[in-house]
Parts: C-alpha cells; sequence; structure tokens
C-alpha cells in the first residue's frame, strides 16, 4: 500500500486473478463507506475532486475497474453485469459488507446492478449523469454527444481523460459504449429498493430532454430524488466537486438540498411529478 497526498492511499486487490487498483480515504469508524464507480472509457481518477470533498464524512474508495486506469486489462472487455460483479468482488476483498454507490456515466448503470444483484449491500445509490438508453443510440448519435460534452467541460478534464481514452482503445470503446446503450438502465431504476438521488446537468448533452425527465419521474418511486446543477456539463465530479459533495452530503444527512453558495453552479431539486 502507498501512501499519497491527505491522508489517501493507493494499492490493489486481487479480482479472478488480476490486481486491480483503488485509493481509499482514511477510515471514519462508524460511517458507512463511500464508493466511486468511474464512467466509460476512464479511470476513477477523475471521480477524486469529489470524493475529497467527502473524505471527511467516511471512508471514500475509488477503484480502477478492470481493464481501466491502473488496473490489469483482461484480454476482453468485460460488460455492465460482469463489471458489477467485479465490483462486488472488490468490495468483499476490501472487507465493505454495506455501502453508498456513487456512479457517474456509465457508473451509474454498473450501481443499478449492483443494487439488483445484491441490494443488500447497497445502502443508497447516487446516480451522477446517468448514461445509456435510447436518447444515445445510437453509436454516431453518441459520438456526436460526447463531442459536445468535451466541448463544455473544464479544460482541465482533458490531462485525465485522454490518456485513459488512449488506452481503453477503439474497439473496447465500440463494444462497451454498443451495450451500454441497450442496457435496461431505466428498468433497473424504476425496479430498485434502495433509495436514490440522480443528479444532472443542464449543459449535459448526454441528458434527456426535459420532457423525458419529467416522463421517467411518474414512473419512479417515492424513494426517487432528482436534483439539478444549473451550469454543469457531464463530468459532474470533476468540474463542480463542492456543489456535488454538498448535495449528496444533505441527501444523506436527510436534510434539504440547497445551494451551497461557494461553490459553482447553482442547485435547485426538481418537483417531480407522481404516477
Amino acid at each position: 500500500m502507498v501512501d499519497t497526498d491527505a491522508g489517501w492511499t493507493e494499492s490493489t486487490v486481487e479480482v479472478e486473478g488480476h490486481n486491480v487498483f483503488y485509493r481509499q480515504s482514511t477510515d471514519v469508524p462508524g460511517a458507512l463507506p463511500i464508493v466511486h464507480v468511474h464512467g466509460f472509457g476512464i479511470s476513477g481518477a477523475y471521480l477524486m475532486p469529489t470524493a475529497r470533498k467527502l473524505a471527511s464524512r467516511a471512508t471514500n474508495v475509488v477503484p480502477d475497474l478492470p481493464g481501466y486506469g491502473k488496473s490489469e486489462n483482461w484480454g476482453y472487455t468485460l460488460g455492465i453485469p460482469a463489471l458489477a460483479v467485479a465490483l462486488l468482488h472488490i468490495l468483499d476483498e476490501l472487507g465493505l459488507e454495506k455501502v453508498v454507490l456513487v456512479g457517474n456515466s456509465m457508473g451509474c448503470p454498473i450501481s443499478l446492478e449492483v443494487a439488483h444483484a445484491a441490494p443488500d449491500r447497497v445502502d443508497r445509490i447516487v446516480l451522477v449523469s446517468p448514461a445509456g438508453g435510447i436518447h444515445n443510440q445510437g453509436l454516431g448519435r453518441a459520438v456526436r454527444q460526447l463531442a459536445q460534452d468535451g466541448a463544455r467541460e473544464n479544460r482541465r478534464m482533458a490531462r485525465v481523460a485522454v490518456p485513459d481514452y488512449l488506452r481503453f482503445g477503439p474497439v473496447n470503446t465500440f463494444h462497451l459504449f454498443s451495450e451500454m446503450t441497450r442496457f435496461p438502465s431505466l428498468e433497473r431504476l424504476l425496479k430498485t429498493q434502495v433509495p436514490t438521488l440522480a443528479v444532472i446537468g443542464s449543459k449535459d448533452p448526454l441528458m434527456p430532454p426535459p420532457a423525458r425527465v419529467r416522463e421517467v419521474s411518474r414512473l419512479a418511486s417515492d424513494h426517487t430524488t432528482v436534483a439539478l446543477i444549473e451550469g454543469a456539463a457531464h463530468a459532474i465530479n470533476f468540474s463542480h466537486p463542492g456543489e456535488l459533495s454538498h448535495v449528496i452530503t444533505s441527501w444523506l444527512d436527510g436534510r434539504e438540498i440547497v445551494d451551497d453558495p461557494d461553490s459553482p453552479g447553482y442547485t435547485r431539486v426538481l418537483q417531480l411529478p407522481r404516477s
């Protein structure tokens, strides 16, 4: 285990014979650990700004899923169900019996799949900029959305994302993105009994239009909350860590979610119609 900045450590665990890299903050006794699940083609490094903000609240764990970042490549592309199984193995190896999952982009369907397969292991889910489904089909449309988003993200994000995307490669990109757009994320969301917070950005081109958000909300259970951060694009965990961590902390504590005046962006909870 390697000591890093501000009490964080870096190490690996073995999952099905392969080393999986993870970052972990200082232990906070009595608090449920928070596990951050990264998005498509990228490592967990871009999740660290938000994870650092939450480190005083609970032990935070930020893995690079198999085949991503500093974790070993398995020689083939793992789909979303396989990545969810791998994440459960990581929790087992770290001795984490129950956690809060904070996913971004593809990390959202992975988190929902973990909650579907092992609901007793997940206390709550935070879905930040959930991706996948009909709004991101087909591949050409999704590529255009990603290109639009790239122009809207914080420029410092490129230093993290570009090396990860190049390492992941075009073949893996095609296979996994196709699966992500077909994965039944909406079905998983509607069926989960785990309290869920969705956080979306007003400038995220990968998100469906407001009418679709309202349509989905009519079907969602009463324990689903949706918060909007004005001015945020897709990688909210990197661009708006103060606002996002404030939203997550408020929700976990059962407090009203209001804007953090000290952080960029403006947060409001969407008043959702129910069926």
